[in-house]
């Protein structure tokens, strides 16, 4: 039985926030890919656009998330379901890190404004 200790997990950093990876093709999943968010306070992440849904779930904090032009305040306990092809930017306009829980499948890629394909490792 696969079982990833926190110990184990990989943490990757990009554009500001952290991205700490428990299940993907390198820890045994085949099909799904779930990793911890820590968004510090004051980051905003640049808008993309992605190929694959991924299920967002606040743990604690609170984020302004914006699909496809439409700005939502997210806050603790909150799922956001982001469907393939959405144009996702996440912002952290409070005072600590917001934490996530996020699922999505193997293979997810991002696209960014400027047309750069960004091929997350913790969902690959």
């Amino acid at each position: 039985m696969p079982v990833v200790r926190p110990s184990e997990a990989v943490t990757h950093e990009i554009h500001g926030a952290r991205f700490i990876s428990y299940a993907s093709p390198l820890t045994g999943s085949r099909e799904l890919c779930a990793w911890r968010g820590e968004i510090p306070a004051g980051t905003r992440a640049p808008a993309h656009t992605v190929t694959h849904e991924e299920i967002f779930h606040l743990l604690d904090g609170e984020l302004l998330m914006t699909l496809d032009g439409r700005t939502e305040r997210v806050t603790a306990g909150d799922t956001v379901i982001i469907n393939p092809g959405t144009t996702l930017a996440v912002e952290n306009p409070g005072d600590r890190t917001a934490v996530s829980w996020v699922t999505t499948s193997v293979g997810l890629r991002a696209r960014l404004a400027d047309g750069t394909v960004l091929t997350p490792p913790w969902a690959n």
